[in-house]
Order: structure tokens, then C-alpha cells, then sequence
């Protein structure tokens, strides 16, 4: 039987609620504030919790936080109940990683069609949480495999093309929509690829350093580019044309073979990094980013801006920074003008859910 845990001052409100669970088939623990929700909750674990955003003593948000910082609570399906429609309200519990909120008066059927989905989705689709690192190592195997095939000769056949080519910061390399005519290899500065929605709203899809080729797929499966690359500094780019590297890739078998294998497995992990995306808080998503960010590079700090790392996360700026200056409170990171660098890794693995 799923227990759910639901902390709300209104006693009216709280005991009708509470019926319709047990009548759902839900064990259920109360709570009149937020104070004696956290005490519940550490001695219960509850499956999910349902809690009021303006309560005394302690409030939703206030919660919530609480929540995400016990490593054992931290990822519980959170849903928010609130008399308040202010987009501010709403918009600050979901940045603070709750999965759902409720408007009072709720209809029953929208209450437990909320809790089925939740709880549905933690059991088919959670992930381990050291996942978001996988792509990184993927990646990484996929961009030796390419160095190694490059220095080894195999894409010389058109040495016009060798000559690396420099691109200032800002400007595009190419355009979603684009039909691909190269592979691009990163020999200095700072790429990064996008992709953009309706509301002009950035997203980046992935990053790229010195030594990392990009560009790659949309030459392997003969279709447009999905997304835009950017150089976010001054950056000498070299060209390998598409005709030499599907020669590479179709003439020599064991390349071949090892990279559809490579890139089998890229495409597995991206699936998994949105699925983290999707259904990871906040907290958890920050700290995953920087975690793969800082792996890259150990012995330096993570220069990216803060805008460029939340358009890599997929939050807002202002998200990003309460988020980082609750990481930096807590000793795991240190944050400087310059960029972030994470000191206290396995602490900010093992305290972050």
C-alpha cells in the first residue's frame, strides 16, 4: 500500500481530503503544519506528499527545501495545494522541484489522477541517480574514437580542407535546418549547440571543448541539423567534409562497426538525460550538470555563464543562482565571478536528491 503524507492547516480541508485517499486505497499520515510535516516525513517516508504553500510555523516552500536536502526524502513526488493563482506562487514551487500543484477547491478526480501519475512515474521511470554522468563518459568515447580515426590519417584525403578555420564569439557555425556538409573539429575555444522554442527561449543541447568533434549525426543519419552551434568565445574550428567521413565510415568495417556501437549508445543516454530532465528536481539537475562539468575538467573551475548553464539545465537564471548560492552555502561549490567549481563532490552527490 502507497502512504502519502499530507500537511495542511485547514482542518476541514484536511480531514475531507485525507477520507478520499483511504477510500482510494492510499494509507494516509496528516499533518497541521509544515513542522510537523517534517518530523512526519522523516519518520514515515512517505511515497508522496501533498502540501499547502501558506501554512504557520513552517510553509510549503519552506518544506519542499527541507525535503530535497535529506538525502533519503529528497525526489519524493511533491504536489503543492494553493488558493493562490499568481504565476509567482506557482512558478516558484516548480523551481523548487515540485512535481505537481492544485488549485482549492480541487475535484477529487483531479486530485487522484495527479497522485496515480506521479507515483507511476517514479516506479517506471526513475533513474539511478549517478546517470547524468553517462552521456559525459559516452561522449567522451565517441570524441577519442574520432581523434584517434583523425590522427590516424584516415580523414586526410582532402587536405585543402585542414586549415582550421576561425569563428568569433557569438557568431553561428550553423543553423537548424542546415543541410550538413562537414564534421567539425573543435581545436580551440568554446562551442556550444542550441535549440530554440516559440517563446525565443534558449535550450542548449550540448557543449563542447578543445579536441571535441560535433556535427556528427545529422551527417551519419542524412538529415537537416536539429539544432544550432554557437561559439561562446573565439574559437579555430577544422572542417573534414562529409564526403570524407562516410567514406571513412563505410569503407573500413571496424570503424564502422565501432561507431554505430558509439553512437547507439549516445542516443540511449540522451533519451536518459531527458528523461532525468524531465522527472529530477531542480537541486538534482544543478547538481548533475555541474558534477559532468566539473569531471571534464578537475583540476579547473567551470567557466561557463551562468545564463549559458541554465539554458544547459533548462531552468531560469534567477533559479540557477538561489539554487548555486544554497550549494555554495552548504560548502559543496564555490562561486566566483569567474565561474563555479564543485569542492566538495561526493558531498554534493550523496546530499543532493
Amino acid at each position: 500500500m502507497k502512504t502519502i503524507l499530507l500537511i495542511e492547516d485547514n482542518e476541514i480541508i484536511r480531514e475531507n481530503t485525507a477520507d478520499i485517499l483511504e477510500l482510494a486505497g492510499y494509507q494516509v499520515y496528516v499533518a497541521e503544519n509544515g513542522k510537523v510535516g517534517v518530523e512526519k516525513a522523516l519518520a514515515v517516508k512517505p511515497d508522496l506528499v501533498i502540501c499547502d504553500i501558506m501554512m504557520p510555523v513552517l510553509d510549503g516552500y519552506g518544506v519542499l527545501q527541507i525535503l530535497n536536502k535529506n538525502p533519503q526524502l529528497a525526489g519524493t513526488p511533491f504536489i503543492f495545494l494553493t488558493a493562490k493563482t499568481e504565476r509567482t506562487v506557482l512558478r516558484k514551487g516548480m523551481d523548487l522541484g515540485a512535481d505537481d500543484y492544485l488549485m482549492k477547491p480541487f475535484d477529487e478526480s483531479d486530485l487522484l489522477r495527479s497522485i496515480e501519475v506521479r507515483l507511476n512515474r517514479v516506479s517506471h521511470l526513475k533513474l539511478p541517480f549517478n546517470l547524468p554522468q553517462i552521456p559525459s563518459v559516452q561522449e567522451d568515447s565517441l570524441n577519442r574514437f574520432l581523434q584517434e580515426t583523425y590522427h590516424e590519417g584516415k580523414f586526410q584525403s582532402y587536405p585543402t580542407e585542414r586549415k582550421p578555420h576561425f569563428i568569433p564569439k557569438k557568431q553561428y557555425v550553423y543553423l537548424e535546418g542546415d543541410e550538413p556538409i562537414r564534421l567539425f573539429y573543435l581545436k580551440s575555444g568554446q562551442v556550444k549547440t542550441i535549440r530554440t522554442n516559440g517563446d525565443g527561449k534558449e535550450f542548449i543541447t550540448g557543449l563542447y571543448k578543445p579536441g571535441d568533434f560535433f556535427g556528427y549525426l545529422p551527417l551519419f543519419m542524412h538529415n537537416d541539423y536539429t539544432d544550432s552551434a554557437v561559439t561562446i568565445v573565439d574559437s579555430e574550428l577544422t572542417y573534414i567534409p562529409k564526403a570524407d567521413f562516410l567514406k571513412v565510415i563505410s569503407d573500413d568495417l571496424e570503424v564502422n562497426l565501432k561507431f554505430i556501437k558509439l553512437m547507439s549508445s549516445r542516443v540511449s543516454d540522451q533519451e536518459k538525460k531527458l528523461l532525468g530532465m524531465a522527472y529530477n528536481s531542480l537541486r538534482r539537475r544543478v547538481a548533475d550538470t555541474l558534477l559532468v562539468l566539473q569531471a571534464q575538467q578537475p583540476e579547473k573551475a567551470i567557466h561557463l555563464s551562468r545564463e549559458n548553464l541554465a539554458a544547459m539545465i533548462g531552468t531560469t537564471s534567477e533559479s540557477l543562482i538561489r539554487t548555486l548560492s544554497e550549494f555554495k552555502h552548504d560548502g559543496f561549490v564555490e562561486v566566483t565571478p569567474q565561474g563555479f567549481r564543485v569542492v566538495q563532490p561526493d558531498k554534493l552527490r550523496m546530499n543532493v536528491r
